[in-house]
């Protein structure tokens, strides 16, 4: 009998074997032909035998207003369009048919902290900075759905105004790289920006913001890890949402990052029919820690437009994190957040064992339900 690994490793590779028909593994391996030869649309998909002509007219009805994208090798991890890898890519009715209370293109409010195109100047001590318009895999949940259309001030933003606001902007210790995707940028365009990032004096750290460990692994090189070392201190954030994202593709990519010096964390979002489950999230943090990602936030999928069908119950995320507490390392716990519409940045909202609080004493309740009395120390 095969066990749930076997078989989900075993319709992985069939899967890919069919893919990769009449393709050299050095094409294969090579982010170029994977971007290349992309999936653009979802008559691209028929050959996979998972839709019928009324599928794909009713997935290009939705492509039309979300466009899609997809790489051969992300492609390649589904087993059939029910699998929680293509869910993530493949247009759904819901994304034009289906609307909660609230959604709507730009719930951040990213525009209204936009100072110049493309900055996002939200925390005083931190700018972001949308470098690139173009991703690998157009992931149905992203919550910059909005610049997919090309008519967002964003998508066509000047990286010298960035810089000059920088400058200028003399509280600004961090600043994030962002898009899109900045590993899609040529190997040249990335570096002339990290060094002018450096140059500048009160940068202190720069990160990187990036889902191709997972949906275009090939891309990482040690070419590529050779440069960024080179602009340290320099972080990387990553995007796993689900478990059988961890390939051996991928695990290789975030090892030449680590391997490199720069650390890597993982940013998974919580989305309804994918990964939110005790036991999926369990499994993607714990297969995180093996291959020396941090898991360091799970986000409640923001109400942006065109991604209802994804949110969840706020309530979920907090279930989720309270029977992990306790039942699972430090190290693989990640923090859940929500962003706040309106510009109200990032709350926390892992719950406390903090019951209540007074001058002499506390009361906490520990991950298996006891009430433990945590006295203060005298004089404190």
């Amino acid at each position: 009998m095969k066990t749930t690994r076997q078989i989900k490793k075993t319709e992985h590779s069939e899967k890919e074997k069919n893919l990769r028909q009449e393709v050299r593994p050095e094409h294969w391996n090579d982010w170029r032909w994977q971007t290349a030869n992309s999936f653009r649309s979802p008559s691209d998909l028929l050959f996979m035998g998972w839709f019928t002509r009324d599928d794909i007219v009713e997935m290009e009805s939705v492509a039309r207003i979300y466009p899609m994208r997809v790489t051969p090798y992300y492609a390649s991890l589904a087993s059939g369009p029910g699998h929680p890898v293509a869910k993530q890519f493949l247009p759904a009715k819901q994304e034009i048919d289906f609307s909660l209370s609230g959604s709507v293109d730009d719930p951040l409010m990213e525009r209204n902290y936009m100072p110049v195109p493309g900055l996002i100047h939200r925390y005083p001590d931190r700018a972001l900075c949308m470098v690139s318009q173009t991703c690998a895999v157009r992931c149905r949940h992203c919550n910059r759905k909005r610049t997919w259309r090309g008519s967002c001030p964003e998508t066509g933003p000047d990286f010298r105004k960035m810089l000059d606001y920088i400058r200028g902007t003399k509280g600004i210790r961090e600043v994030i790289l962002s898009g899109g995707d900045p590993l899609m940028n040529t190997l040249e365009t990335l570096a002339r920006q990290l060094e002018a990032l450096r140059n500048i004096r009160h940068v202190e750290v720069i990160r990187i913001g990036t889902r191709l460990p997972v949906t275009l692994p090939m891309r990482i090189t040690e070419r590529l890890c050779r440069m960024l070392s080179s602009y340290r201190p320099l972080w990387v954030n990553t995007h796993f949402n689900h478990p059988c994202e961890i390939t051996p593709e991928a695990s290789r990519a975030c090892e030449l990052l680590c391997m490199a010096g720069i650390p890597v964390s993982n940013q998974a979002v919580l989305l309804k029919g994918i990964n939110d489950s005790v036991e999926t999230i369990r499994e993607l943090c714990q297969g995180l820690q093996r291959i020396s990602v941090r898991p360091y936030y799970l986000f409640h999928c923001d109400a942006v437009r065109g991604t209802d069908h994804f949110r969840t119950h706020l309530s979920k995320g907090v279930h989720i994190i309270q029977a992990l507490w306790g039942t699972m390392g430090g190290l693989c716990m990640p923090n859940f957040v929500v962003d706040l519409p309106e510009g109200g940045g990032k709350a926390m909202v892992v719950p406390s064992q903090l019951i209540d609080i007074d001058a002499g004493e506390a009361f906490f309740r520990t991950f298996d339900g006891k009430i433990i009395r945590y006295k203060s120390p005298e004089g404190s």
